[in-house]
């Protein structure tokens, strides 16, 4: 029984610990970087990078466990990285300002991916 119990509550222990060590260098970020928008946009494109690494180093290699899965991607980089921010630095930008904001974290994030793909994409192509 306490078994049991213990295995249901470890994902949610995993993404916690990952969710706090990510809330936590956040606001490290934010305290060292001064505009909002570039804060925002270095941690997600940061973690746009570091997601990529994660996803493809497993669907390449399978290497990553799923408690590793949890805590990296769940529970850090899901609080490391932020959407509502992103969209309430975007609405409250002059409209250029936030349509450049928007085109260039997508285009960046985007980037991210394909870099940490690139970074561990197995030598001729792999999937």
């Amino acid at each position: 029984m306490t078994q049991t119990r213990t295995a249901r509550l470890e994902p949610i222990l995993l993404v916690a610990i990952g969710g706090f060590a990510g809330a936590n260098l956040r606001y490290l970020v934010d305290t060292l970087v001064p505009a909002s928008l570039l804060a925002t946009a270095t941690v997600n494109v940061f973690g746009s990078f570091a997601l990529g690494v994660v996803f493809y180093e497993d669907r390449f290699s399978g290497r990553i466990s799923a408690p590793t899965r949890r805590i990296v991607a769940t529970g850090f980089l899901s609080s490391f990285t932020t959407y509502s921010t992103f969209v309430v630095g975007a609405v409250t930008a002059t409209p250029v300002i936030g349509l450049c904001y928007v085109a260039g974290s997508y285009a960046l994030g985007f980037l991210g991916v394909l870099v940490g793909r690139a970074l561990v994409r197995p030598e001729g192509g792999g999937r």
